[in-house]
C-alpha cells in the first residue's frame, strides 16, 4: 500500500461522527446500518475527488489527496450527503472535518509527522457538521472555492499537544447541517 501513497505536499482528511456512543446507545441494533450509510457517503465523497481512504476506526476516516482543492471538495460533497440523507427520526448524523495541507511522509503503510497530528487535532476542534481548515489550507483554496462554499475566519486557536496556535477557517457549505 504505501507505494501508492503520495508524498510531499498533500492535504490530510480526518473526519468523526459528533455524538457517535449517544447514537449507539440510542439505535441498538439499527446503529449499524446508520453506521454503513455514513461510511458510503464518505467513501463516495472521497473516491469522487480522487482521496485516498488511509484508515478507519470505528466512525472516524484518516484520507489523503494530492491537491487541497480536491480535499475540500470532497469534504462539501461529503457533508450534502450527510445531510440530505433521511437519518431515523431524531437522530442525525452529524461529522466534524478537518483538513491540513503538509508534509506527507510515509511510516509503515501510513503517514506519520507533526502535519499528520496537527489535521486531526483541527478535526477534534470542530463540532458536528463543521469542517475546519487550517491556514496552510485555506491558503490554497480561498479563491478557488466552487459556489455555495466560503470560508470564515475563526481566529488562532490552541489544539491539544501542538505547541504552536493555529489559525482556523470554518469551510461554510450551503446546504449543510454547520452552525456556528
Amino acid at each position: 500500500m504505501p507505494h501508492h501513497l503520495p508524498t510531499g505536499t498533500v492535504t490530510f482528511l480526518f473526519t468523526d461522527i459528533e455524538g457517535s456512543t449517544h447514537l449507539l446507545q440510542a439505535l441498538g441494533a439499527d446503529y449499524r446500518g446508520v453506521l454503513e450509510r455514513h461510511s458510503a457517503i464518505v467513501r463516495q465523497a472521497l473516491a469522487a475527488h480522487d482521496g485516498i481512504e488511509i484508515s478507519t476506526e470505528g466512525d472516524a476516516f484518516f484520507a489523503v489527496f494530492r491537491s487541497a482543492t480536491a480535499a475540500v471538495e470532497a469534504a462539501v460533497a461529503a457533508q450534502h450527503g450527510l445531510a440530505e440523507e433521511p437519518w431515523p427520526d431524531g437522530y442525525p448524523v452529524r461529522v466534524r472535518m478537518g483538513l491540513h495541507t503538509g508534509e506527507g511522509r510515509l511510516g509503515g503503510d501510513s503517514y506519520v509527522g507533526l502535519d499528520v497530528h496537527r489535521a486531526a487535532r483541527i478535526a477534534a476542534a470542530g463540532h458536528g457538521g463543521q469542517v475546519l481548515v487550517s491556514a496552510a489550507t485555506r491558503g490554497l483554496v480561498e479563491a478557488v472555492l466552487q459556489d455555495g462554499a466560503a470560508l470564515r475566519d475563526l481566529g488562532s486557536h490552541r489544539l491539544k499537544d501542538l505547541n504552536q496556535a493555529e489559525h482556523l477557517a470554518q469551510l461554510v457549505i450551503a446546504g449543510g447541517s454547520a452552525s456556528v
